[in-house]
């Protein structure tokens, strides 16, 4: 699942450092909704990717569990915002995650695809390989579950952009090992507990940061400087 919904930007206004920031109140209800929607699966792991948003949600969906902490499945990293030109900002925001994302291509000014593949497969890798579980509950993040999500169906390194994932949203996947290769089904893809009909807006999450920076950017206080 991905993480319940964050702020990137203070009550001022101002811009908080990704790795740090908390869940939101909205975040902890799509986390205690994704608890209710998870009633009665009964993980055998917890993982999550260390990061504070992640390890919050994780301990809200499975309280009482002990969480364990993969920190090379952390969230693509971004460049500082005011290291992109002004006129490209929209276009890295808006386009991040459009159609098929070439792997040299990056985020934000920042990661590539390709590494984060490189960091994101090879833990997937072992832990599929690990025979001493049957459910695992993972607390990932936007990016890091459209490389399993794609790696899953395709079985390459093709980055599916177009996999929206919502605040707090649950992924399905049966996974099983033949002949030593890992084969995938995907059940369920983006089910937010608390708005299954994704009603609540028609905008991509990236569009919704994009609306976020450009409000603080207006009132003098572009994010990243």
């Amino acid at each position: 699942m991905r993480h319940g919904a964050v702020s990137y930007f203070d009550e001022s206004g101002r811009p908080v450092p990704p790795e740090t920031v908390p869940l939101t109140r909205e975040g902890r209800a799509q986390a205690e909704a994704a608890r209710g929607l998870l009633e009665g699966v009964v993980p055998d792991r917890v993982i999550a990717s260390g990061l504070p948003r992640t390890m919050e949600t994780a301990a809200i969906v499975a309280p009482g569990r002990a969480i364990e902490e993969w920190p090379e499945l952390q969230e693509i990293r971004s460049a500082r915002l005011s290291s992109i030109p002004a006129g490209e900002v929209e276009e890295a925001f808006v386009h991040a995650f459009r159609g098929v994302v070439d792997n040299d291509k990056r985020f934000l000014g920042g990661e590539t695809i390709g590494s984060l593949f490189d960091r994101v497969l090879p833990a997937l890798d072992r832990l599929v390989t690990d025979d001493g579980w049957d459910t695992t509950l993972l607390v990932l993040h936007g990016a890091v579950n459209r490389a399993i999500l794609s790696y899953a169906l395709t079985g390459e390194r093709i980055f599916l952009g177009q996999f929206e994932q919502a605040p707090g949203c649950v992924n399905v996947l049966d996974v099983r090992v033949l002949d030593g290769r890992a084969e995938w089904i995907v059940r369920a893809v983006n089910v937010a507990a608390g708005d299954l009909a994704h009603t609540g807006t028609r905008m991509t999450t990236m569009e919704e940061y994009w609306e976020r920076y450009r409000e603080s950017e207006s009132e003098g206080r572009r994010p990243g400087t």
